[in-house]
């Protein structure tokens, strides 16, 4: 019985670990160089206060964080996997194509 107990314990450990470090992982890579990242590093240049703008810029990064979450939630209680995943590769290619379009708008 206390067997039983502790594998349970040790899946649902790696299931958080696991979770948590793609999590990470994902996020910090998608920020790196991104447009957040750079005015992150000019208000710490411009201020000279870089204690206060990583107070700030890491509490705007947990708010957004906090909304998606959220956003996500309600998603995945109202909206089937498939359909949702049918949803979120339309609007790829929609947005991949009015990118497209925009870029070469001006050689057509």
């Amino acid at each position: 019985m206390n067997r039983d107990i502790e594998k349970k314990e040790v899946r649902i450990e790696k299931s958080f670990l696991s979770i948590f470090i793609t999590t990470f992982t994902t996020i910090f890579i998608a920020e790196l160089g991104d447009k957040t990242q750079i005015a992150t590093l000019m208000l710490s240049a411009e201020s000279g206060k870089p204690i206060i703008v990583f107070l700030g810029s890491s509490f705007a990064l947990i708010s957004s964080s906090v909304v998606g979450v959220l956003i996500g939630k309600w998603l995945s209680k109202n909206i089937s996997p498939s359909k949702f995943a049918l949803f979120t590769g339309a609007l790829m290619i929609f947005v991949s194509l009015f990118l497209a379009y925009d870029t070469f708008k001006n050689y057509l």
